[in-house]
């Protein structure tokens, strides 16, 4: 089969009316070309067919245009909004995200991250800030720009764009302990490897001691990021010999199992016991009852990281970025507690207590 011939750089150019380094320039470095220009270029671009030669590019400038993103995960839609806000703006400067997931492994991420070195990426997005210090070696060695999100760290400061896991999750107790609550449980991530999980753990734990307070350890239950763990968790944490009044929840996904096996254990949110949330996705206002929760600043976050990164790309000096604020959203899933009767046979409310408290309501 004959081979077909190449569009070259020279004849976008021709077609465009502009001299080849305009045309490259417009491909590298789109902000630097006038509209008109960059318009009649990228119409020449289409019409041709030209597709540049990326392999010769990347050797001739040492750059790939290339950003590897890590993600924990692609299977909820947590990650899916900063990702796309990150994905835009970096686009706009010329570049190309390419996207791979961790599942929550640090083994699986480091073999990511060499995958990405080898791969001569100009840049690198990573979840989080705890990690072997080994791969910051390999990626500061080869000079690689790099940017950290959905956390604010002291160790690596300049390179975090998120914000304060622990203030947001003190926030969320501090309204609860106003409420009236006294007794805790929470369902969280695993905490030993994810230092967002921890940094909200963190925060409740050392919000609830400033009232002489704590979450038992049988009552902190760490499960996957997922509904039916949520739902898991719940049943055992109201099934308890001492149940709690209020559940909070690491991240959004175990609140949306929690309040789905409330109702089908015919227990009234919030009147027999309140539920938070972490992050305030969409579903949070539609569930019902609307979700109590800290709404974490997601797409502002992605744009940042991508600017920052950016930014650091271009050789400039950065100082180090201030943590995102969060803000308390509250709803209808929490409510002060109200006295209850136990039953120590079946761990929860008196049927007759739940069932008197019901109908007087």
């Amino acid at each position: 089969m004959k081979r077909r011939e190449t569009t070259t750089l020279d004849d976008v150019a021709l077609a465009a009316g502009v001299s080849p380094a305009t045309v490259s320039r417009c491909i590298n470095q789109p902000a630097s070309v006038r509209a008109e220009k960059r318009e009649r270029i990228m119409n020449a671009i289409e019409r041709l067919g030209y597709v540049p030669n990326g392999s010769a590019r990347a050797l001739a400038s040492r750059k790939t245009r290339m950003i590897g993103a890590i993600m924990p995960s692609l299977d909820n839609m947590l990650f899916g909004g900063p990702l796309e806000a990150f994905q835009k703006e970096i686009g706009s400067a010329g570049y190309t995200v390419a996207v791979a997931c961790s599942e929550y492994d640090l083994d699986q991420e480091r073999i990511h991250v060499r995958n990405f070195l080898e791969s001569q990426v100009d840049g690198l997005l990573l979840v989080g800030a705890r990690r072997d210090p080994d791969i910051y070696r390999q990626i500061e060695r080869q000079g690689i720009p790099y940017v950290l999100t959905w956390i604010s760290s002291d160790t690596r400061k300049d390179h975090c764009v998120g914000f304060d896991n622990a203030a947001a999750a003190e926030q969320l107790v501090e309204y609860l302990v106003a409420l009236g609550h006294r007794h805790f449980g929470m369902i969280s991530g695993f905490i030993e490897h994810n230092d967002r999980a921890e940094a909200r753990y963190r925060g409740v734990r050392d919000a609830l001691a400033r009232h002489g307070l704590s979450v038992p350890p049988d009552q902190l239950l760490q499960r996957p990021f997922d509904p039916d763990a949520g739902r898991d968790a719940f049943h055992l944490l109201v099934s308890a010999p001492n149940p709690p009044t209020a559940i909070l929840c690491g991240s959004e996904p175990h609140a949306y199992g929690a309040l789905f096996e409330a109702k089908d254990m015919n227990i009234d949110i919030p009147g027999d016991i309140s539920v938070t949330g972490f992050d305030d996705m969409w579903l949070a206002s539609q569930i019902s009852p609307p979700l109590t929760t800290v709404r974490t600043p997601r797409g502002r976050m992605g744009r940042q990281a991508a600017r920052h990164l950016l930014a650091q790309l271009r050789g400039e000096r950065l100082v180090a970025p201030r943590p995102i604020e969060t803000t308390l959203v509250v709803r209808k899933s929490t409510a002060p507690p109200r006295p209850i009767s136990l039953s120590a046979d079946s761990g929860f409310l008196h049927a007759q207590a739940r069932t008197s408290a019901k109908s007087g309501s």
